[in-house]
């Protein structure tokens, strides 16, 4: 099993709509054609969070995931990533 990178820089795949509903929302890729369910609002709001934090972990405090609650985010974010919901940024490095 590949350990997920929390201080790489992270994204919504672009190819991946989120719907929210009020269990959290449903993850919808148009190119597999895929259905995702992220099953917890502060997982809608983690993933909505990581194209515009510097990364996972990054995100995580930006969120307001408490420490006891991090690793069981950290998990989901590996499935996530495992079935294309988000994907690594590439991130410019200032010359």
């Amino acid at each position: 099993m590949t350990t997920f990178d929390a201080l790489a820089a992270w994204q919504r795949s672009p190819s991946v709509e989120l719907r929210r509903e009020p269990f959290g929302a449903l993850a919808y890729d148009f190119v597999t054609r895929r259905l995702s369910f992220l099953k917890a609002p502060s997982l809608v709001r983690l993933v909505e969070l990581l194209g515009s934090s510097s990364s996972a972990a990054a995100a995580l405090d930006r969120a307001g995931i408490p420490d006891d609650e991090r690793e069981r985010h950290l998990v989901s974010l590996a499935a996530l990533a495992r079935t294309g919901v988000i994907t690594r940024r590439v991130t410019q490095e200032a010359s």
